[in-house]
C-alpha cells in the first residue's frame, strides 16, 4: 500500500507511473502549465527579490576577486558562457532519427569558477549572504565598505565562530564547503552514498568535515539540518527548501537574456527559447527556471530531466503530491550514475511554487548519459559529467511533440524553425583525470 492505495489503484489513475517503475525513458508536457503572469505569484517571490540577490552578488565581486583569483577575468562576478553546438547538432538528429529544427546552444555552467558546476550559483550564493547578515550584525563590516576586506585573517576569526551545514551528493557540498571555508566558517558536508570519493577528498582538503553514510541523500539532509538545530551557532543550507538557494540560482536568467542579446538571438513569441535543465532535488533548475520566466516571459519553456531510476520531481509534479511521494514508495531504487541528480523525493518548496511555469519533464537511462557524454567529448570536445548530459535529449523530445505539446502552446511550425534550443550543462569541469576517462570509456563503448 502506497498512502493507503494500491499500485495498481496508482497506476490506474497515473498511467505514466507504470512507465516510471519499469524505468522506461518517459516524456510528459504539464497539462497545467499556465500564463507567466498567472503562474508567478505561486512563488511568493518577485523579481525585486532577485534583483537584491544580484545586486548582493556584485558587492562580493571585490572579495571573489581577491580570494579565488579564477574569478579576475569576470571582475569577480561567478558566470558562465554559452556555446553553439554546430558539431553535437546533427549527430542528435541521427541518433534520434529525426529532423531537429531551430540552433543548438550550450550553457556551460559545467565549467563555473569555485567549485565547477550549476551549485557555484545558488550555494555559493547562500554562503555570502550568511555572511554578510553575520558581518553586518557583527560590525565587521557595512555596506558602503569595499567587500575585499573580507578576505583577512580578521574576518576569517570572526566567522570561525560560526559553522554552516549541508546535505549533499556531492556539487552543492563542494560550493558551501569551498566557500564557506575560503571566509573561514566551520562546515560540514553530510554527504549520501551516491557522492563521488573525489568530491569528499577535495572538500576535505580545503578543511571541511565530510561525514559520510550507506544512505540516499534524503538521510544525508535530515542529519546536517539535525546538527543545526541543535547548535544555534550553525546555519544550515536547506536544499530542499531554501529561498535563499532559489534567488542565487534566479539571477541566471537575467545574465542569460543579455548573452544571448550579444549573441544577436532574439527571443519573443516568434523565437521561442527552449532550456533542458538537469534535476535532482529540484532547487537549482527550479530557481533558474524561475529567473528565466521573469526575463522572458511567455517565450521561454523549461523542460526538467531526470534520470530513469530518480524520476521524484516528474513524479510530484505528475500526482500533484510533490514531496509527499518518492520514488522509493513505488519500488524504484534511486540508483544512478548521475550522482547530482540521486535524489528519491522532490522538494515540496520547489515542485508547489514552480509547477505551473514549468513545461515538461523527462527521464532520461545511465546508458544514454554516458553515451551522451561520449558523444559531446567526441563532437565538441567538451567533458562533461553524467548527470551534465541530461538535458541532451530534450532537442528530440520536444520536437516529437508537433501533434501534442506544441500544438496546446501554440507553437507554430515556423516558430519552431526559429527556436533556440539550450542545454544547461551542469557540471564537470572539476572531475579528476582518471574518473573522466573512466566515463568516457563506459560512453565510447556504448556508442560502439
Amino acid at each position: 500500500m502506497i498512502l493507503g492505495k494500491t499500485l495498481e489503484s496508482w497506476c490506474t489513475r497515473y498511467p505514466l507511473i507504470r512507465e516510471l517503475i519499469a524505468l522506461q525513458e518517459t516524456t510528459w508536457f504539464n497539462p497545467g502549465v499556465a500564463p507567466v503572469a498567472q503562474a508567478l505569484t505561486d512563488t511568493g517571490l518577485t523579481d525585486a527579490d532577485v534583483a537584491d540577490a544580484s545586486a548582493r552578488l556584485d558587492r562580493f565581486a571585490a572579495y571573489l576577486r581577491v580570494a579565488f583569483p579564477e574569478t579576475e577575468g569576470s571582475a569577480g562576478i561567478i558566470e558562465s558562457d554559452i556555446q553553439p553546438m554546430t558539431h553535437l547538432h546533427p549527430l542528435l538528429a541521427e541518433r534520434y532519427g529525426q529532423s531537429l529544427n531551430g540552433a543548438l546552444w550550450l550553457k556551460r555552467d559545467s565549467h563555473l569558477p569555485i567549485s565547477g558546476s550549476i551549485k557555484a550559483r545558488g550555494g555559493i550564493y547562500e554562503v555570502l549572504k550568511q555572511a554578510e547578515v553575520l558581518a553586518l550584525a557583527g560590525g565587521l563590516l557595512t555596506l558602503d565598505d569595499d567587500y575585499a576586506l573580507l578576505h583577512s585573517d580578521k574576518a576569517r576569526a570572526f566567522f570561525g565562530q560560526y559553522k554552516i551545514a549541508v546535505g549533499s551528493t556531492g556539487n552543492l557540498g563542494m560550493s558551501i564547503g569551498i566557500m564557506g571555508a575560503a571566509l573561514g566558517f566551520q562546515v560540514t558536508v553530510h554527504m549520501s552514498a551516491d557522492a563521488r570519493q573525489w568530491k569528499k577528498d577535495k572538500l576535505r582538503s580545503h578543511g571541511v568535515t565530510v561525514v559520510e553514510y550507506q544512505s540516499d541523500y534524503s538521510v544525508a539532509v535530515a542529519q546536517g539540518r539535525q546538527q543545526a538545530e541543535s547548535d544555534p551557532s550553525c546555519h544550515f543550507v536547506d536544499d530542499e527548501n531554501s529561498v535563499n538557494l532559489f534567488l542565487g540560482y534566479a539571477v541566471a536568467g537575467e545574465r542569460l537574456k543579455q548573452q544571448l542579446a550579444a549573441a544577436q538571438i532574439s527571443v519573443d513569441e516568434q523565437h521561442p527559447l527552449f532550456v533542458y535543465l538537469p534535476c535532482g532535488v529540484g532547487g537549482a533548475p527550479g530557481g533558474v527556471a524561475f529567473g528565466l520566466k521573469l526575463a522572458f516571459g511567455d517565450a521561454v519553456h523549461c523542460i526538467f530531466a531526470e534520470p530513469t531510476h530518480s524520476p521524484c520531481m516528474l513524479l510530484g509534479v505528475y500526482t500533484g503530491l510533490h514531496d509527499e511521494v518518492s520514488v522509493q514508495d513505488f519500488g524504484i531504487d534511486n540508483v544512478t550514475a548521475a550522482d547530482g541528480l540521486a535524489v528519491g523525493r522532490a522538494s515540496g518548496f520547489v515542485g508547489k511554487a514552480m509547477q505551473r511555469m514549468l513545461d515538461g519533464f523527462y527521464t532520461v537511462s545511465d546508458e544514454e548519459m554516458y553515451s551522451l557524454l561520449a558523444l559531446m567529448e567526441r563532437s565538441e570536445g567538451l567533458r562533461l559529467e553524467p548527470s551534465a548530459l541530461a538535458g541532451v535529449p530534450g532537442f528530440a523530445r520536444v520536437q516529437a511533440e508537433q501533434q501534442g505539446y506544441l500544438t496546446r502552446a501554440g507553437l507554430s511550425p515556423q516558430a519552431m524553425n526559429n527556436a533556440t534550443h539550450l542545454i544547461w550543462a551542469t557540471g564537470g569541469n572539476m572531475v579528476p583525470a582518471d574518473e573522466m576517462d573512466a566515463y568516457l570509456a563506459k560512453g565510447r563503448e556504448l556508442l560502439g
